[in-house]
């Protein structure tokens, strides 16, 4: 499913469209300066939505430092959202067995991933005591909470159904989360891929609960050694597993650069959210994205 806040249409009036032709006249016009007039709106804001985004960072503290955490928040919840997006159209080519186009969305994907573990740079400055001048006004507050970051969770085959309970009062939210459980990961269709491209691989795995986290399986592991040792120019299917392994690897970054800014702000502290913290995150890490991509490296 499409998340609205990428398919909705912006309900401010709309940017013009403009011709080669339209801006050459206009640059002629303004002698080679910007224009300045305009009738209505500015149309990079009635496109990007700036004056509105600069609205929506609302820190509970005086503390200056408070805002560098909320903003790095809600960027990070904007690269969550985008990699989905990469993800979904990924996950739709290749269910439709267009290896080649599902290549660009992989490597975006990849991309933005790196933009996203980026981010974590910005707080990099923050102690535990500079974390505790608002931590606590945060209550409950957690990134664990996020339902993006569950969305590129499920797209990419980590799927703990009893996560997305937290949402339940949050009808809209759940009930996308509830889709998602339902839809195959970018994984399973990856691997009915290699299916449908001659791997032996058995009934059981290809008609399993896509709801429940897919478990490593010999003959996945199999498939991908077969596919690496084909290294033919027009391999479409190594190609596939090098994007796979971009998106994975820049993903386990992401985490362990979580882990890294929990131990620098609250050490081995209680989360937020009530869970256990930096065990927490530890022990999240031992879930392996794409995992048979990364065993069948052993007997390559």
């Amino acid at each position: 499913m499409e998340q609205t806040d990428l398919r909705a249409r912006a309900t401010t009036p709309a940017v013009r469209p403009v011709t080669p032709q339209q801006r050459s006249a206009r640059a002629a016009r303004n002698g080679g300066e910007p224009t300045l007039e305009f009738a209505d709106r500015v149309p990079y804001d009635a496109y990007v939505h700036a004056s509105t985004l600069h609205t929506l960072q609302q820190p509970l503290s005086s503390d200056p430092g408070e805002m560098s955490f909320l903003m790095v928040s809600q960027i990070m919840e904007l690269y969550f959202g985008l990699t989905c997006h990469e993800l979904r159209q990924a996950r739709d080519d290749l269910r439709a067995d267009r290896v080649w186009p599902a290549l660009a969305p992989l490597r975006r994907a990849a991309l933005h991933l790196e933009g996203l573990n980026a981010a974590w740079r910005g707080l990099r400055w923050m102690t535990p005591a500079d974390f505790n001048r608002f931590r606590n006004l945060l209550g409950e507050g957690s990134g664990f909470q996020s339902a993006m970051y569950r969305q590129l969770e499920f797209l990419l085959g980590l799927r703990e159904p009893a996560l997305i309970r937290p949402f339940r009062r949050q009808t809209q939210v759940y009930d996308e989360l509830h889709a998602a459980l339902a839809e195959p990961s970018l994984w399973d269709e990856v691997v009915a891929l290699l299916g449908r491209h001659g791997h032996d691989l058995p009934a059981e795995l290809l008609d399993r609960d896509v709801a429940v986290e897919h478990l490593p399986h010999p003959r996945v592991e199999a498939a991908w050694v077969a596919v690496y040792d084909d290294d033919g120019p027009d391999n479409h299917l190594r190609q596939l597993g090098d994007a796979l392994a971009d998106v994975a690897e820049q993903f386990g970054d992401w985490r362990w650069n979580h882990v890294k800014a929990v131990q620098r702000t609250m050490g081995a502290k209680v989360g937020s959210g009530g869970s256990a913290g930096l065990a927490w995150l530890q022990r999240s890490m031992s879930r392996v994205v794409f995992p048979e991509l990364w065993s069948a490296r052993t007997a390559m």
